[in-house]
């Protein structure tokens, strides 16, 4: 009998679970996971991306005391975590950038860094096409002016991978379990007073979650069972009548070397940060994003597609060719003419989480069972703080204290007493 049981190693269940032992060392505590090690799923597919740069106080609180947690780890715990200071560079037409202008100053008002930049200026440093408005394919596509640039230097790129492995490492010496390669297949559900009836609980009794089930018939009780394996939680909640309020929605990358010496020169753009290169650059509509990749002298490309792109659970979720031929390349190419004529070398996908309701992380308790997702695709960048909210929520805390000491209230991000401050800042 365990006090708790975590299902999934993901970045959440990681965090949840380090959290949740760092609190109750002496609880007894076992994550659960399909695969055969941290962070192997949807995690391992992420673009790696963070920002302290919000104007909901909810989506700033979260991602900077993560952030300045990760930066902890990184530099004072000796941890590599791969942190490149890259920033985020924004670039907006001009009817964008005025409607977003007044919100801009708000958030500076409250200490929010950022730089911004004439398109002019922008176009020079990155060797850019910014006045598409003579360009009758880019018309036909909808393709914005490049007439300012905002850069968030509290931004950057992070490895998931050895994320993951630092929050698993540092569970298990902890004295935490991880039992890798075990699915479960359902969660058990037992009557507070057993009577022996046979299908027990019914609905005039009252139930509880008291383990899971694995793939290999194993039952595995604990006081606490927590939920927390990103989109594969619905497979288990859905079972027991537990609405997660989030749904799949799959995402790719695609990876572009930087071969030719344009390239080269555009990877390795100077003075904009303190990697000496691009920032994380997102272009101005639509909102087709280049991530810096310097360990792998390459680009990944994304877009994140709503309408048309279904809700969908899948088990190998994989790139679509023609979503880059088609979709991404022809845009890229119309603002960085140096792509043309350059197919990835490699791709992927993966699924967010996609809260419905607000888009942010979901954490909530009903009947001894923890729910932790939703993150929406902000996982990363959120994660400490949502592991910190869930264990407290474990030990029956009302507020959670956040790294640097920034207090939470746990019940801000469940389901009765919701209270989550809206993004005006949509970009």
């Amino acid at each position: 009998m365990y006090d708790a049981v975590v299902v999934g190693a993901g970045i959440l269940g990681l965090a949840t679970a380090y959290h949740m032992k760092r609190l109750r060392p002496e609880d007894n505590i076992v994550v659960l996971e399909r695969l055969a090690g941290p962070g192997m799923g949807n995690t391992s597919k992420s673009a790696g991306m963070f920002r302290s740069f919000f104007y909901s106080k909810t989506n700033l609180t979260l991602a900077d005391t993560s952030i300045e947690f990760y930066r902890h780890v990184h530099e004072e715990l000796k941890h590599d975590l791969g942190i490149k200071w890259t920033g985020y560079l924004w670039l907006y037409d001009e009817e964008t950038y005025r409607r977003a202008e007044p919100v801009l100053k708000d958030m500076a008002s409250r200490g929010v860094e950022y730089t911004v930049y004439e398109g002019e200026e922008i176009a020079q440093r990155l060797g850019m096409r910014r006045d598409l408005s003579g360009d009758v394919e880019a018309k036909v596509m909808g393709l914005a002016n490049v007439d300012y640039g905002v850069l968030v230097p509290k931004a950057g790129a992070i490895d998931v991978d050895a994320l993951a492995r630092f929050y698993a490492s540092s569970f298990v010496k902890m004295g935490g379990e991880i039992r890798y390669k075990t699915p479960v297949k359902r969660l058990v559900l037992e009557p507070r007073t057993p009577m022996g009836l046979p299908g027990e609980p019914y609905f005039w009794q009252d139930g509880r979650v008291v383990g899971v089930e694995t793939a290999d018939g194993q039952v595995i009780k604990a006081r606490k069972t927590v939920v927390a394996a990103g989109v594969w939680s619905i497979k288990l909640l859905d079972q027991v009548g537990v609405d997660g309020h989030f749904k799949p929605k799959k995402r790719q990358l695609f990876s572009v070397r930087a071969e030719t010496e344009e390239l080269r020169r555009l990877l390795y753009t100077k003075d904009l940060n303190p990697e000496g290169c691009m920032p994380f650059l997102i272009l101005p509509r639509p909102r087709v994003y280049i991530k810096p990749v310097l360990e792998e002298n390459a680009f990944w490309l994304s877009y994140a597609d709503e309408f048309g792109r279904p809700f969908q659970l899948e088990d190998e979720p994989k790139a679509e060719e023609n979503y880059y031929r088609y979709g991404i390349y022809p845009i890229v190419t119309k603002y960085l003419p140096q792509f043309e004529g350059h197919m990835p070398y490699a791709s992927w996908a993966g699924l967010y989480a996609i809260n419905t309701l607000d888009g942010q992380p979901v954490i909530f308790e009903e009947n001894n069972l923890l729910v932790v997702g939703g993150a929406s695709g902000s996982g990363i960048m959120k994660a400490d703080a949502i592991g910190r909210i869930a264990a407290s929520l474990y030990i029956g805390e009302e507020h959670a204290e956040l790294y640097g000491g920034t207090r939470f209230r746990v019940s801000d991000l469940g389901m009765e007493k919701r209270r989550v401050e809206p993004e005006k800042l949509v970009i």
